[in-house]
């Protein structure tokens, strides 16, 4: 560090202070280096539970998505001889729980089925007057489908112009 030692001039010293800057930032990295290890820790044991490709007899303005992968021989969830989904699988994505879609089939009966929605509502400005007609996406995640398939399930209904996603998973009893 500098310091300005006497002189003639009586000009106020504009240089920063940058203790207190280090000081902050070597808090904050003790911090991110006690919390990183911790939270990918609680990512990795989070638990979703396998949920049969079946209809759901929730609000019909809600859009819902099964999302699982095939398993170690390729075979997908109604097959016969189905294992259980694999994190190697390949994606499967079940529109409305029944009908196997991939990513381009997604968007494009997300969107169809959303605007019709919003025409039978009486267009964007009526379903906006009523948030509560606004429909909704709810996946339901296979216990060993990756991340990548989740999120592009999310990346694509919303492309679609779906504005919530949610999760739906079995609750637990607390008595059991």
């Amino acid at each position: 560090m500098a310091i300005q030692m006497g002189g003639g001039d009586e000009t106020p010293m504009s240089d920063i202070n940058t203790t207190p800057l280090v000081d902050v930032m070597l808090v904050l990295l003790i911090i991110f280096l006690i919390a990183v290890p911790v939270a990918i820790q609680t990512i990795e044991k989070l638990q979703i539970p396998i949920m049969e490709s079946a209809e759901s007899k929730d609000k019909v303005e809600n859009l819902l998505l099964t999302v699982s992968t095939t398993d170690a021989a390729g075979r997908s969830a109604g097959d016969p001889g189905f294992e259980g989904a694999s994190r190697q699988g390949e994606c499967r994505v079940y529109f409305n729980n029944i009908t196997p879609v991939n990513s381009e089939e997604l968007y494009d009966q997300a969107f169809e089925r959303l605007d019709a929605i919003v025409q039978r509502a009486g267009g964007p400005e009526a379903i906006m007057e009523n948030p509560e007609m606004i429909p909704q996406v709810h996946i339901r995640g296979d216990v060993n489908a990756p991340w990548r398939c989740v999120a592009g399930t999310i990346y694509n209904v919303q492309a679609a112009g779906y504005p919530t996603v949610g999760f739906i998973s079995n609750p637990v009893d607390p008595n059991a």
